[in-house]
């Protein structure tokens, strides 16, 4: 793991346990310890991904307001003829299954489904869960702590929305089989996009030990 990359997870460390002592802060003085501990986190991750601090302090409401690792979720869309859904990235460049934060009072798998429609304009249902991924090990270059929920999906029969509503996320969209992915593959999809195969196969659902 690079300096930066370790730095981001320390920092990510400092959040949720500032983002915890704060939700259960008894004392004025607590909550002041607490804050200053969310200061030091956002210094840090500021140095990690060469960034001002006045530029990451809208965080402090968002992000650093939550106390636990933060869900994400893809969808592993196959089709009958063996082709995966994939989204190449705006902000990267590269290649992924689609998906994004989920939200709160939706399912992971209710928060796939949205997430695929938003940025495809394709319907889906879905049908097993692929697994449930530690981003620190699974490659994903993230400057927080992710646990990502894959779930393998197959298309309904509704056609494509024209637009989707967050397009501007995605660059292009392409079915492509097993043997003939793009080159450009995000990190974090890499070892995600085979357990999908694999478990569209027939596998089990895969989890971090």
């Amino acid at each position: 793991m690079k300096l930066a990359q370790r730095i981001a997870l320390w920092a990510d460390k400092l959040r949720d346990v500032s983002a915890m002592g704060l939700h259960f802060a008894r004392t004025p003085y607590d909550e002041e310890h607490y804050r200053q501990v969310q200061d030091v986190a956002i210094e840090m991750l500021a140095l990690a991904v060469d960034e001002s601090v006045e530029k990451l302090a809208p965080l402090r409401a968002t992000v650093y307001a939550q106390p636990t690792p933060l869900a994400v979720g893809d969808g592993a869309v196959i089709d009958r003829a063996g082709r995966l859904l994939l989204v190449r990235r705006a902000d990267n460049g590269k290649w992924a299954m689609p998906g994004g934060a989920l939200e709160v009072g939706e399912t992971p798998a209710e928060g796939v489904v949205r997430e695929v429609l938003e940025e495809t304009g394709v319907h889906c249902r879905p049908v097993a869960l692929v697994g449930v991924f530690d981003s620190r090990r699974c490659g994903t270059e993230s400057r927080h702590h992710l646990y990502h929920f894959v779930f393998l999906c197959e298309p309904v029969g509704k056609d494509p929305i024209a637009s989707p509503s967050h397009e501007f996320e995605v660059l292009e969209t392409g079915w492509f089989e097993e043997r003939a992915l793009p080159a450009e593959i995000d990190p974090g999809h890499i070892s995600r996009i085979p357990e999908a195969f694999r478990v569209w196969r027939g596998g089990s659902a895969y989890f971090d030990r």
